[in-house]
């Protein structure tokens, strides 16, 4: 994980995203990807953490510019079953205490079921992705229909390891009209969680 450099990103949240959805959609057909993921939400901590294809995913945000571009960093890519040293590591992240553990490793559902479900301040969301790619002045761009525990909703996002192409991508687009809302806090106010 050492190697990765941070990618700054800009996403929002909403149903419609008006001129900006169709001046995206103006680069190409766009390649459409689906996937169904497990985010664990915190109360008390804005670390993005997924499992995806039996991987757990941890992406930390590492600052924000005077753009309101939020710039993540991953730091873990474990696949389950996970040793108790590992989940050590999600539960800091997590910002709640790590659980006495009964297992020396534990599977996906071993994982849920008995370590996140009884922790009050975490929350299990099953979220399903159709997402569609495009590239825009050599930024990652997509739009996606999302559902979260059953809720549907939409996002956009625009991200590149360059701010500053990232940054004129939103306002080309006219997306620097919606708020800059990341993952985790759009998925807690979807599903009714304080962030």
């Amino acid at each position: 994980m050492e190697n990765i450099i941070p990618r700054w990103e800009w996403r929002t949240f909403g149903d419609v995203f008006g001129e900006a959805e169709k001046k995206m959609r103006t680069f190409g057909d766009g390649k459409t990807r689906e996937s169904s993921e497990i985010y664990i939400l915190s109360e008390v901590s804005n670390d993005n953490t997924k499992i995806r294809d039996m991987l757990m995913d941890i992406k930390t945000l590492q600052q924000v510019n005077s753009d309101t571009l939020e710039q993540w960093k991953p730091i873990m890519k474990g696949t389950f079953p996970l040793p108790q040293s590992e989940i050590a590591k999600v539960f800091d992240c997590f910002k709640v205490p790590v659980p006495p553990f009964t297992r020396e490793t534990y599977a996906l559902d071993q994982f849920i079921g008995e370590l996140v479900k009884p922790q009050q301040l975490l929350r299990a969301v099953q979220v399903t992705k159709k997402r569609t790619g495009y590239t825009i002045n050599g930024c990652i761009a997509e739009i996606a229909e999302i559902t979260a525990d059953g809720i549907p909703s939409r996002t956009a996002a625009i991200e590149l390891e360059d701010p500053q192409r990232v940054i004129e991508t939103v306002r080309m687009l006219g997306l620097n009209s919606f708020e800059n809302i990341n993952y985790l806090k759009g998925l807690k106010r979807i599903v009714g969680m304080k962030h």
